[in-house]
């Protein structure tokens, strides 16, 4: 069987720098790790693969250096990876991300694609689902637990608003999960080794032979317009003394209010 699981960069601090120009944030490769919710895509990938056979593959759209986090993708059990890195794929927002994505996939026609839930610098939960539109295929998302699979179909249990429900779903398919589904191995000194030496293959907007209006900025029907910090207003206030002096505080403070 051969898995795909779609990793992105996110910035590893809460100091998230913006470009003044795009608003889009400014990926430092040497201050990004991997999107927390995809390394437990890749760990159920990598069980999967323990299981039945086969391959994993690691895709992610980015700059050069994100080939540092595909490296650390393969010290965890994932066999090669590509990275779709071209000046025309910039400040693409989830649709065109989706579209790069799928082009890949359309290359590799793998039997399962795994996804994190979301991205954490983003939280839209849009890729996945748009990436499985763009190749035809059924997706099933906040999938908790891998219940059965085959060649041929998997079953899964998912969450949902009122508490979780079974799907089956014929092969090939997309899920997108949550955290509760395993718990991510660390990488291990033969897995480094062979991370180092794994194959990550650099595709540009023509290798894909990408529509390029339908890429980058360009092909982004959703931009940024304005991003800002949230200036503080309210302020905590201190209360002291005895328990009947401090409700004669709370007292008078919601009577200031009202």
């Amino acid at each position: 069987m051969k898995i795909a699981v779609c990793i992105k960069q996110v910035p590893s601090t809460n100091e998230v720098r913006l470009d003044p120009v795009t608003n889009t944030i400014v990926r430092d490769g040497r201050q990004s790790v991997i999107n927390p919710f995809d390394t437990y895509a890749l760990e159920q990938a990598v069980q999967i693969k323990e299981q039945l056979g086969g391959q994993v593959l690691v895709v992610s759209m980015g700059i050069p250096a994100t080939e540092r986090l595909l490296r650390d993708a393969c010290s965890r059990g994932a066999d090669r990876g590509a990275l779709l890195s071209d000046r025309a794929f910039a400040g693409a927002d989830t649709l065109a991300t989706s579209y790069a994505l799928s082009l890949w996939c359309r290359r590799e026609q793998p039997d399962l694609i795994l996804c994190g839930k979301m991205a954490v610098d983003g939280d839209t939960a849009q890729i996945g689902p748009e990436l499985a539109e763009h190749l035809g295929i059924p997706h099933i998302t906040d999938v908790c637990a891998v219940l059965s699979v085959d060649e041929k179909e998997i079953t899964v249990r998912k969450v949902t608003a009122d508490g979780f429900a079974v799907v089956r779903t014929p092969l090939p398919a997309l899920l997108t999960v949550v955290k509760d589904i395993n718990l991510p191995r660390m990488a291990t000194i033969p897995g480094v080794r062979a991370g180092q030496a794994a194959v990550i293959e650099l595709l540009t907007a023509d290798d894909l032979q990408a529509d390029r209006s339908r890429t980058g900025l360009t092909g982004s029907p959703t931009q940024v317009v304005r991003t800002f910090t949230p200036q503080r207003t309210a302020q905590a206030v201190e209360l002291t003394g005895e328990p009947a002096e401090i409700a004669h505080q709370i007292l008078d403070i919601v009577r200031e209010v009202l």
